[in-house]
């Protein structure tokens, strides 16, 4: 039987990517199960309200100013729509982040274990409301800084990135999650940034095209008959096989915390250290194959 993933190691670019498919991998059943329970609500009521938020804005696509009280009346139900859609993500990119950050602290206090449901539920229950106004403050904060030149931006996102596995993995604040993550940063920007931009852009690249098929029915008859003439159907087609795709989100919030945990040790060889203080716990703590 090959040895469970560890997290509190030092890894190097491509093991962090290797290293994040083999987690996945390794417990693909209950992270999915996990992902269902703890973002199903979330999904299903996203695809409701995205569903009918564009299929009201293509009924209505040729607004135009006007003193007419129902023109009025339907730009007011569209905005609301629009801004119901929002809330809802804000949800489910909480619930999504938050379920599989609580997964990977089970598991590590477990000791390489997957945990149950009932055990993340409780990290879920616990950390769900700091996570979900966190994520707005660092969302704000992020695009502030790509509206200044974008560059800023591109510096800060790495660090962004680490901030909710800190506070989950150490129960700690938005305030020290913030400075803690640059102090992390120090010395290893450039590897961390790139391991979390090769894995957005592996999800962005799969999610892009497994929502190809729909896209292409929506230019299609966008362009041969006009906005209006989009089917329901599609825009029902659409909107599912694009939140079925939020599940590759697994990805890479599974590669930052492994890029968490790689700074840690490079820092404080924690792991090291756990490894040490287990030496005489087992017969063979280092599980050397025999040579020959």
């Amino acid at each position: 039987m090959s040895e469970k993933l560890e997290f509190k190691k030092l890894r190097e670019f491509g093991e962090i990517i290797n290293d994040t498919f083999r987690f996945v991998k390794e417990n693909f059943k209950p992270l999915l199960k996990t992902y269902i329970y703890f973002c199903g609500i979330f999904l299903v009521a996203g695809m409701i309200a995205t569903i009918i938020q564009q299929t009201g804005a293509l009924k209505n696509v040729t607004y135009s100013v006007s003193n007419n009280p129902f023109d009025t009346m339907k730009y007011k139900y569209a905005t609301a729509s629009y801004l119901f859609v929002v809330f809802i993500s804000l949800f489910s990119y909480t619930a999504i982040n938050l379920s599989i950050l609580s997964f990977i602290a089970i598991y590590i206090k477990k000791g390489n274990v997957a945990p149950m449901l009932e055990e993340v539920w409780g990290y879920f229950k616990y950390f769900f409301l700091r996570v979900f106004g966190s994520s707005i403050a660092i969302g704000l904060f992020l695009i502030v800084c790509f509206m200044m030149c974008v560059i800023p931006g591109i510096y800060v996102f790495p660090a962004v990135s680490l901030m909710l596995p800190i506070m989950v993995f150490e129960n700690a604040s938005l305030g020290y999650s913030f400075s803690h993550a640059f102090k992390l940063l120090k010395d290893q920007w450039w590897v961390t940034a790139g391991s979390i931009f090769v894995l957005w852009l592996i999800t962005s690249a799969t999610s892009s095209l497994a929502s190809l098929p729909a896209m292409v029915l929506i230019m299609a008859s966008a362009f041969a008959h006009g906005p209006q003439a989009i089917s329901t159907t599609v825009v029902i087609i659409s909107t599912v096989i694009q939140y079925i795709c939020q599940i590759l989100l697994i990805l890479p919030i599974i590669g930052v915390s492994l890029c968490y945990f790689n700074l840690s040790e490079s820092q404080h060889s924690e792991g090291l250290m756990e490894r040490i203080h287990k030496m005489g716990e087992h017969e063979d703590p280092f599980q050397q194959k025999a040579e020959y």
